[in-house]
Order: C-alpha cells, then structure tokens, then sequence
C-alpha cells in the first residue's frame, strides 16, 4: 500500500482546456508551499468535449502529483466533485473549481486555521469579479431564500470552495443521495466550521458552465435536499383556497335565498383558473420531491469512471467503486497503481476489493 498523501486537491473540470496548466502551476505551487512534495491534485474530467482531459494526460505525464480521472459522461458539478472527493487519500482535502475564480493560494489562509481546530474553513464571497448584475442578483435571492427555508444553518454567500478534515470528507462520502448539494451536506455534518472572507476573482479563461437552466435544477435540488417547507406551503395553499372556495360557496347561497340571480362570468371564470392554477403548483411541488425519491430508489451507481491517470500509468477502478466504503476506495486506489506488478496481478488487486462497502 503506498503512503497517503498529507493533502489532496480536487477540481471538477468541464471544458477548462484554457486554463487548466494555469491551474495546475498555481495549485500545485500553494500544495508545495503547505505541503512540499506530499500532496496530490486530482482532475477530474467531467465529460469534456474540448481537449481537457488531453491536457491533464500531459499534466499527470510532468507532475508526479496529478492524478486523473476521467467520468465516463458530464455527470454534472457536484457528482464529479464527489467522484474526486472519493478518489483523494489526503488527511487534509481542498475542493476547489478549476476556472481559479477561487484562488488556491487562499489555501496558505486556511490551513492555519485547520490548524487551531477547524474542521472545515470555507471560502465566502465578499465580491464577485466578472459576474453579470443577472448571476448577481438571482445569486444572492438564492442564498436568502435558502437561509430561511433550510432546516440546516448554511452559511450565505459561499461555494464548495473548502479545505476539509479527512472524517468529515468520509462522512460526506458516506451520505449516499444522488441530487447532491455538498455545500449544504457539509453544513449538515457540524463540527467547527470557519468562514474565511475573500473575493472571488473573475474566470481565468473560458466561459461559465452554469447557464440558467442548470442554475434553477441546481436551486431545486439545494431547497429539496434539506427543506420540506415548500410542502407546508402546498398544504396552506390548499387549506386557504378551500376557506376562499367556502366562502365563495356561502355568498352564492345568500345570493339564492334572496332570489337574486348570480352574475359575473368572467369573475368566476378567474376563481375558477385561480383555484386550478393553485392544485397545479401544489402538485408540482409535490412532484419535485416525488421525483427524488423515485431516483434515490433506484440505486444506480453516483457516477462511473472510465479511467484514472497518474504519470503514464492508465488503470480502472471497480465498477461498484462509488458504493464502496471510505476504507475500500483507498484500498481500491492503491491497488490501481502497484509499483512493479504486472497487469494480470493489478487486476487481481482490483478484483480484490471490488466489494460494496
């Protein structure tokens, strides 16, 4: 079994080809500065269509540090995140994005903090660089709306841009749902956990991955995943349509006991759309949660990987390697690389432990 590095770094890439050797130079430089050579970056390839993974072959070829791994589709931020929290050993763990929005060199603050007793330091805009007043201000109603509705403090104005514990990265490995929202998930776990202030940079290169259709998925799964308010709201809906609707029915009757005829079509007609309009919503919402449950009961890996990469050095893991235990991964990991066996005894070492944990 090789020696667990004392960091890791972790950045999902999708379509970073512009920037990812920038990346590497700078990330790899604050893990030397923290770490000196006993820390490892892990790129995760979230199924680019640019020349991304092409250059973390070159990069994991030169820096004996990168290891790479490549998803067998775009899985998405948060899966490959997850996929490269799974794939780290370090007894201490930064995720970070690759576009160096945020910069690693902010990881010279944080462990120092760790240091005191931390056990996770997460990053917290102060200022945004390079957004659109849009991103801005939907950001912002976001992360207000989600404070009130969550049954879970999650600090405002804050990314997956962390340095964590290795206990608290197994216990976020551990939680086994699919719409994953880690930021949220690791305000869940508890322990101390710091805010170091920051702004936030504008991208290096290239252009967002988070178009308006992602952002509102991603909205969903966040309040979904750890608030049931909105079902309180369906039920109150419902309950105050129907005091709207006995009282309406109450005014018609008046209206009939003093032989008037009621009028007012188009009047009903809006009651009538008003009171669809309001089961709509509430079915929908209904439906959100519903539809949630129906994929968590499905039971289908988190995400599959096709390859990982170090040096020259291709290898696969086991197919079950998203189910397995925080143990089983790491041995998983090292039997991927074993210095001087041959193919058939690494396939053996995998086959090994291939067990769900």
């Amino acid at each position: 079994m090789t020696q667990a590095p004392f960091l890791s770094i972790v950045a999902p890439c999708h379509n970073e080809e512009e920037g990812l050797r920038e990346f590497c130079r700078r990330a790899s430089g604050a893990a030397q500065s923290i770490a000196g050579d006993a820390f490892e970056l892990i790129l995760v390839d979230d199924g680019s269509s640019d020349g991304t993974w092409e250059i973390i072959s070159e990069l994991a070829e030169k820096v004996s540090q990168v290891l790479g791994v490549r998803l067998l589709r775009n899985h998405g931020h948060q899966l490959a995140s997850t996929a490269g929290l799974s794939a780290s050993r370090g007894e201490r763990v930064l995720l970070i994005d690759a576009d160096l929005q945020d910069p690693p060199e902010l990881l010279l603050m944080m462990m120092p903090i760790m240091e005191r007793g931390a056990d996770v330091v997460y990053g917290q805009r102060t200022r945004r660089e390079g957004e659109t007043w849009f991103k801005l201000a939907t950001a912002s109603l976001f992360y207000r709306a989600l404070s009130r509705l969550a049954s879970v403090t999650i600090p405002r104005d804050t990314g997956d841009f962390r340095l964590m514990r290795r206990r608290v990265v197994d216990i976020l490995l551990a939680m086994p749902e699919r719409d994953r929202f880690i930021r949220g998930m690791v305000s869940w776990i508890g322990g101390r956990q710091v805010a170091l202030p920051y702004e936030r940079d504008a991208r290096f290169a290239g252009t967002t991955k988070y178009p308006l259709r992602k952002m509102i998925n991603f909205a969903l799964d966040a309040i979904t995943s750890f608030s049931t308010t909105p079902l309180r709201i369906a039920t109150w809906l419902g309950m105050i349509s129907a005091g709207v609707a006995m009282a309406l029915l109450v005014y018609t009757f008046v209206r009939w006991l003093q032989d008037e005829t009621v009028t007012g079509w188009s009047s009903i007609m809006a009651a009538v759309s008003a009171f669809s309009a309001i089961q709509l919503i509430c079915i929908g919402i209904i439906g959100e949660y519903l539809g949630r449950l129906v994929q968590e009961s499905k039971r289908r890996p988190m995400f599959m990987i096709e390859t990982i990469l170090r040096g020259g050095e291709h290898a696969e893991l086991p197919t079950a390697f998203s189910e397995m235990s925080a143990g089983d991964k790491r041995a998983a990991l090292d039997a991927a690389f074993v210095a001087g066996e041959p193919p058939a005894q690494q396939k053996s070492s995998l086959q090994k432990n291939s067990r769900i944990g």
